[in-house]
């Protein structure tokens, strides 16, 4: 693993320190380590559904609901091998 360096405000880091105890965090790196964990699966996600929508939220056609339900499974499919 690599290390990195992070300044914080004083505040900011009271804030951290507070919330980590409330949630068991044993140290601040487990607790930032995380966040930025956190962070980048949502940014993920985002990614993944403005995708979705330029795909399929755009569609002027009627689309029947047996496309609709192939489309969902499709997507299911997706999110679980991106997010798990």
């Amino acid at each position: 693993m690599e290390s990195i360096s992070l300044k914080l405000d004083k505040e900011f880091l009271k804030d951290i320190e507070i919330i980590m105890k409330k949630n068991r965090y044993s140290t601040k790196t487990e607790f930032i380590r995380e966040a930025v964990r956190d962070k980048i699966k949502e940014l993920e996600k985002n990614e993944v559904l403005k995708k979705v929508d330029s795909l399929f939220g755009s569609s002027k056609k009627n689309i029947s609901d047996e496309k609709l339900h192939a489309v969902r499974k499709e997507l299911e499919g997706l999110y679980e091998k991106k997010f798990r």
